[in-house]
C-alpha cells in the first residue's frame, strides 16, 4: 500500500511566478473511446484514443501549466486505479500530491461517435470517503500551498464527505491568507455558499439550483451574480450561459463576455468549464483581474469545445479567439 501521503512531483513546469494549487477529491482515469457507428445490437468495435488523469482540479492544474504557469494538484487516490492515476500524473509531467484512500478511485469513460461527431460522457459516483481522509487532504493542501496565491477546488465531493466541506476549505484557506477558487455543484456547492469564497463559477445548470429559475440570457446570470456578490458569497461570481458566454461580477458591477464564433462545429463541452477556470486562475495569478482573466476564460471554454472528448484545449487556438471575446459592463445599482 501507498504512503497515506505521497509527493510526484513529474516533470515540474520551468515557467516563473507563484503556483497555482489545486485540489481534487473525486479524481477519475479518464477513458477516451472512439467508435464509427453507435449501434443498440451487437459489438461496437472501439479504438482507443487516450487514456488520461481526470477530475476538475487535476484538469484545472493541467490547463494552468498549458497556458505557461505553474500548477500543483493535490488529490485522492486509492486501490489499482489510484496507482494508475498517480503513473499518468507521473508520465504526463504533472506536478501533484496524492492522499492516499482506501476505497478504488473512478474511472470514467468518454465515447466518441465519429459519424455524428458526438461525446458521451459516463461517470460513476465514485469512492466513499472517511472522515479522517478528508481530514488528510485538508491537512495536505495547506502543506502544499507554498507561495501559491490562489487555490482551485473543482469537481464533485465523492460519498461520506459532509455538504459543507468546501465551506471548511474556504474557512482554512482564509485563515492561511489565501484566496480560494471554486467550481463544484449540488449540496457542496450549496454548502459551501456561507463561508464565502473569492471566486465562484457556477454554469448554467449549477446556477438554476440557487435561484430556482432556468438561466437562459445574461440577464438572468447577472440576476444569479449580484445575489451571490451581495450575500457575500463570494467576492467575485462568473455564471457561464452556454454559447452565449458568461458573466462576471464584483463589487462594481458586472461584465457580459460574450463567446467568440467557432471557427468549426463544437466537438464536445465536457472540458470547458475547467478550461475556463484554469484560464482565470493563471491570469489571476498572473496579476490580472477579475474581469480580464475571465475573458481569457471565455475563449479558452470555446477552444475547448473544438477537441473531441476530454482532450486538452489549444493553448493557440484559445489565444487566436480572445481579440473575439465582447464585453459589456453594467455598474451595480
Amino acid at each position: 500500500m501507498s504512503s497515506p501521503e505521497t509527493s510526484a512531483p513529474g516533470a515540474r513546469s520551468e515557467a516563473a511566478g507563484p503556483s497555482v494549487l489545486t485540489l481534487t477529491m473525486n479524481p477519475t482515469v479518464d477513458l477516451s473511446w472512439e467508435v464509427g457507428h453507435l449501434m443498440g445490437i451487437g459489438k461496437n468495435r472501439a479504438r482507443v484514443r487516450s487514456v488520461a488523469a481526470g477530475g476538475g482540479g487535476i484538469n484545472v492544474a493541467r490547463g494552468v501549466v498549458r497556458l505557461g504557469g505553474r500548477a500543483t494538484a493535490v488529490h485522492t487516490a486509492g486501490g489499482e486505479v489510484g496507482l494508475r492515476l498517480n503513473r499518468l500524473l507521473d508520465e504526463e509531467g504533472v506536478d501533484h500530491v496524492a492522499v492516499d484512500i482506501e476505497e478504488e478511485t473512478r474511472e470514467a469513460l468518454v465515447l466518441f461517435e465519429t459519424e455524428r461527431r458526438h461525446s458521451y460522457h459516463i461517470v460513476p459516483p465514485g469512492p466513499r470517503l472517511r472522515g479522517h481522509e478528508g481530514l488528510r487532504c485538508l491537512d495536505a493542501l495547506e502543506r502544499a500551498a507554498g507561495d501559491c496565491p490562489y487555490v482551485v477546488a473543482s469537481g464533485s465531493l465523492p460519498d461520506g464527505l459532509p455538504a459543507d466541506f468546501y465551506a471548511v476549505v474556504a474557512r482554512r484557506i482564509k485563515e492561511a491568507g489565501y484566496r480560494l477558487i471554486l467550481d463544484t455543484s449540488g449540496p457542496a456547492l450549496s454548502g459551501a455558499l456561507a463561508e464565502g469564497v473569492y471566486l465562484l463559477r457556477c454554469n448554467r445548470t449549477e446556477a438554476a439550483t440557487l435561484t430556482d429559475r432556468n438561466i437562459r440570457s445574461f440577464d438572468d446570470a447577472r440576476a444569479v451574480n449580484e445575489r451571490l456578490i451581495t450575500t457575500g458569497a463570494a467576492q467575485v461570481a462568473v455564471t457561464t450561459v452556454g454559447a452565449l458566454g458568461a458573466v462576471c461580477s464584483t463589487c462594481h458591477g458586472h461584465t457580459e463576455l460574450h463567446a467568440p464564433p467557432l471557427p468549426c462545429e463544437p466537438l464536445s463541452d465536457a472540458g470547458a468549464g475547467d478550461g475556463m477556470v484554469a484560464a482565470i486562475a493563471a491570469r489571476l495569478t498572473a496579476g490580472d483581474d477579475p474581469v480580464s482573466a475571465c475573458a481569457l476564460g471565455v475563449a479558452v471554454a470555446a477552444a475547448a469545445m473544438l477537441t473531441p472528448s476530454t482532450e486538452p484545449f489549444d493553448p493557440a487556438v484559445a489565444r487566436s479567439l480572445r481579440p473575439e471575446v465582447k464585453s459589456e459592463f453594467q455598474a451595480r445599482a
